[in-house]
C-alpha cells in the first residue's frame, strides 16, 4: 500500500481539478434541457474511467446512459467487486440560496461546495481515483472491478433494475461497494445497517372549472385547497403516528440489542436542533431521534400548490390543489402495499364536492443488513487505517431503491461506506463535501479492495 498511498497523495490536487470538471457539468437528470449536459457527464467519466485503466463503455437505456468501467486482470479465482454509483445530480433551485453558483465548484473552510460534491459524483469519483492509484502505483488489484455507474438516480432509476437483469451475467460479482452516504460524524467514520424505503406520490384535488371570484362564490363552493389541507392534516394523530389504517402492519419491530446500539452513539440533539434551523424536534413519540431518523417509518408533504401565490391580493377560489406526499419505509414495507393503503385512506377521507386523483411517482424497498461477516470487517479495517478509529454501525434515513435490487438479481451482499458529513446539504442550496474526507477517503477505498480480497 506504501507506493499507492504516495500515488494518492502526490496526485491528490490533480484528483481534485479533475472532480471539480465532473461537477461543473449539470447533469441534471430530471429536466429535459439538461439531457445533453447529463451524456456529456457521462461520456466525460467514461474517459476517466479509461485513463485509470479501466476498459469502460458508455451503454444506452431509454432515457440516459449507464457507464460501465472493467477490470478484470485480476483472474477468475479472484472475487469480483461491483462498485455502483451515480453521476446525475437535484435540481439546483433555489438558486438564490447558494452562496456560489451550484456548478461552479468552489472550496471555502475546508469543504467543497457545488451540486453533486457528496450525492453522488463526488463519491463516486474517489472510487475511480481509487482504482487509478491501486492500478497505476500499486501494478494492479487483487480484485476484479466492475463499475456502474448511473444517470437516473435523482428520477428512481427507472432503466437500472431492467439494466441488471439484462446484464446479470456480465455483473456477476461477490460483493456490491457503494458510496453514496455520510459517515456518523466528523473524524467518526461509519458502515450502515439499514436504509428506508420510499413511495412517494402527487395528489390532486379539483372542484370547479375554473378559479372563481371569493366573493362570489366562497362558502357555496367547495374549495380544493381548503379540503386538501384538512386531508393531509389528518395523516398524522397528536402523538406523530401515521394515521392510515393498516400502515404499521408490516413494520419490522427492531430488537432491543439494536435499539440500544443506537441510542448509545454520541448523538447531540441539540446540536442537531442548532444545525437545521428549526425552534424544536418533532416526531413519534416513544422514540429517539436517530430510531426516528433510521428505523421508524415517516410521511411528509413534500410540496403544496394552490390558488394566487403572486405578489400582492388576488381574492380567488381556486378550482384545483395539488400536493407531493412522500413516505419512508422501513423493513418488511413495500411501496406497493402502502400505495393501497394511502389510495384507501383517501378514498374514505375525501369529502364531496371535490375530486382527488393520486399519481404514483416512484418508490423503493428498504435495505437491511447483516453487520456481522467478512465484508464489515474487511470495510471496519480499511477505515479505521484511513481515519485512525474504527466505524460505527449506523443506519441512513433516506433511499437507494437499487441496493436491494442489487443484492435480488446478483446474489451479492451490499457493502455500503459513505465519506460525506451530516448536514451536507444533499438536494439543497450550498452542497458540500469535506476536502480531508475527499484525500483520506480515496486511501480508504484503495486498501478496501486489498481486504476484500482477504475476505471474500
Amino acid at each position: 500500500m506504501g507506493d499507492v498511498t504516495e500515488y494518492i497523495r502526490r496526485e491528490t490536487d490533480r484528483f481534485r481539478d479533475e472532480l471539480f470538471q465532473f461537477l461543473a457539468i449539470p447533469s441534471v437528470s430530471a429536466r429535459s434541457e439538461h439531457d445533453g449536459d447529463t451524456r456529456r457527464a457521462a461520456e466525460w467519466l467514461a474517459e476517466r474511467m479509461r485513463e485509470a485503466g479501466l476498459e469502460a463503455e458508455v451503454l444506452e437505456t431509454e432515457k440516459h446512459p449507464v457507464v460501465l468501467g472493467e477490470w478484470r486482470d485480476a483472474g477468475r479465482d479472484a472475487p469480483t467487486i461491483l462498485v455502483y454509483g451515480h453521476y446525475d445530480v437535484q435540481p439546483p433551485e433555489p438558486l438564490d440560496e447558494w452562496t456560489s453558483p451550484p456548478f461552479e465548484p468552489e472550496v471555502r473552510d475546508g469543504r467543497i461546495y457545488a451540486r453533486g460534491s457528496a450525492d453522488d459524483k463526488g463519491q463516486l469519483f474517489m472510487h475511480v481515483k481509487a482504482l487509478e492509484a491501486s492500478l497505476r502505483a500499486g501494478g494492479g488489484l487483487p480484485v476484479n472491478v466492475v463499475v456502474v455507474a448511473e444517470g437516473e438516480e435523482e428520477i428512481g432509476s427507472p432503466n437500472l433494475v431492467p439494466f441488471v437483469e439484462a446484464n446479470r451475467e456480465r455483473l456477476a460479482c461477490d460483493a456490491v461497494v457503494i458510496s453514496d452516504s455520510a459517515m456518523f460524524d466528523e473524524g467518526v467514520p461509519s458502515l450502515l445497517f439499514s436504509l428506508r424505503g420510499l413511495a412517494y406520490f402527487e395528489v390532486h384535488v379539483d372542484a370547479a372549472k375554473s378559479d372563481l371570484h371569493s366573493g362570489t362564490y366562497g362558502g357555496a363552493v367547495p374549495n380544493p385547497a381548503t379540503e386538501l389541507a384538512r386531508m393531509l392534516a389528518g395523516l398524522h394523530d397528536e402523538s406523530g403516528r401515521i394515521r392510515i389504517d393498516g400502515f404499521y402492519d408490516d413494520v419490522l419491530d427492531w430488537d432491543d440489542a439494536t435499539r440500544e446500539s443506537i441510542r448509545g452513539l454520541p448523538f447531540d440533539e441539540e446540536r442537531f436542533r442548532r444545525e437545521v434551523g428549526a425552534p424544536s424536534l418533532s416526531g413519534e413519540a416513544g422514540y429517539s431521534v436517530l430510531e426516528r431518523l433510521w428505523i421508524r417509518p415517516t410521511c411528509e408533504v413534500n410540496g403544496l400548490l394552490s390558488g394566487y401565490t403572486g405578489e400582492g391580493a388576488k381574492t380567488v377560489l381556486p378550482a384545483k390543489a395539488m400536493a407531493k406526499v412522500s413516505f419512508r419505509l422501513v423493513p418488511d414495507q413495500t411501496p406497493e402495499r402502502v400505495a393501497e393503503l394511502f389510495l384507501s385512506h383517501l378514498e374514505r377521507v375525501a369529502p364531496d364536492g371535490v375530486r382527488v386523483r393520486v399519481e404514483e411517482l416512484h418508490g423503493g424497498n428498504p435495505w437491511r443488513a447483516d453487520p456481522e461477516g467478512p465484508l464489515f470487517d474487511a470495510a471496519s479495517t480499511a477505515l479505521k487505517e484511513a481515519f485512525g478509529r474504527a466505524p460505527v454501525l449506523a443506519g441512513e434515513g433516506g433511499s437507494i431503491p437499487i441496493v436491494g435490487d442489487f443484492e435480488r438479481i446478483l446474489g451479492a451482499k451490499a457493502l455500503l461506506v459513505g465519506f460525506a458529513l451530516p448536514g451536507a446539504n444533499m438536494h439543497a442550496p450550498d452542497e458540500w463535501f469535506p476536502v480531508e474526507n475527499f484525500e483520506r477517503g480515496i486511501g480508504a477505498l484503495a486498501r478496501l479492495y486489498e481486504e476484500l480480497a482477504r475476505a471474500l
